[in-house]
């Protein structure tokens, strides 16, 4: 498949070019801001379309998304009425109003949207979610996932990582994405949703950037139909801290620990005898960049749950 990029504000749009690349072709791409094209183009050497219309009007059959999040609603309906397939960083929009204007105009044009919801095609979280669909835990009561970093605390992070206009939020929004995606995997929608969200680094030059205060350190808790809990942890104030994905249920729990090097998933039933037993991870699935270019879509990232996530970040933001 032949690809443009549109936008490069994401810091993952630099590996999902270089996976475009080996997958497919990649013919160019677009950028509004010079300082962030020069640094992108310096990398790749790619033609700069130099208007989004030029880019639209191109031969390229998928367009990766990679625009601020605040510009999502207005980039993706233009590119899916240009009849052009779409890759999406998370999130989809910023609101519902505006994930709906998405899904009218991508089932009006025939198109496909994939979003990158990456972790429903780790084989580690698959084999957290083949236990849960087994019966062995019984009823699911709690679910909980914990995924953080040192982006602020390490001072990594770009400046407009900051931004809560072009984000639409701090580390929930950005990095809780995963946790929110995999607990509706596991659960569905949520009937309500609580956070709590604070600042909680403490390195001078990464405080500097976060001039519209977005949260670091975060944590959203949601009740389900069923009783079930779930709790979504996140933040930029970590260092080497573990992804953690449990779930519990009337006859038992299953828990994943990655460290990014080595997965270990345990449970612990009564059908193992209360004892804890080691669960193989499954294979892992290609990831929703390489289906989008290979043209291969996988379910699980595709319009429904991207607007599902959407809705989530919205309660969970209220």
């Amino acid at each position: 498949m032949k690809i443009a990029v549109f936008g490069v504000w994401h810091v993952h749009a630099p590996d999902y070019t270089r996976k475009a690349q080996a997958h497919g072709e990649v013919i160019g791409f677009y950028e509004k801001d010079d300082a962030l094209a020069e640094g992108y183009a310096k990398e790749f050497g790619l033609y700069r379309f130099a208007t989004p219309e030029e880019l639209l009007a191109s031969d390229a059959e998928g367009v990766i998304v990679c625009s601020a999040s605040c510009d999502h609603a207005e980039d993706l309906v233009r590119i899916a009425n240009a009849k052009k397939h779409i890759f999406t960083e998370k999130v989809l929009t910023l609101t519902d109003e505006e994930a709906a204007r998405v899904r009218a105009a991508v089932e009006a044009n025939g198109v496909t949207l994939t979003i990158s919801l990456f972790q429903k095609y780790l084989g580690s979280r698959i084999a957290v979610k083949e236990v849960v669909e087994s019966g062995e835990l019984g009823k699911i009561n709690y679910v909980r996932f914990r995924n953080c970093h040192s982006g602020s605390i390490n001072n990594w992070l770009p400046t407009h990582f900051y931004n809560a206009k072009e984000c639409g939020g701090g580390a929930m929004i950005d990095l809780g994405a995963h946790g929110m995606y995999l607990i509706h995997w596991l659960l569905g929608m949520p009937v309500s949703a609580s956070s709590a969200f604070t600042l909680a680094c403490e390195n001078p030059a990464a405080n500097a950037k976060n001039t519209d205060g977005v949260e670091d350190n975060a944590v959203t808790v949601m009740s389900f139909e069923s009783g079930a809990i779930a709790i979504n942890e996140t933040g930029f104030c970590s260092n080497c801290a573990p992804v953690v994905f449990e779930v519990h249920g009337e006859r038992g729990y299953v828990r994943m620990e990655d460290d990014y090097a080595a997965a270990r998933i345990i449970k612990r039933t009564q059908a193992t005898g209360g004892k804890p037993v080691e669960v193989p991870a499954a294979p892992n699935q290609d990831l929703p960049i390489i289906q989008f270019v290979k043209g291969e879509i996988l379910d699980g990232c595709g319009i429904d749950e991207a607007q599902a996530l959407t809705h989530m970040m919205v309660m969970a933001y209220k």
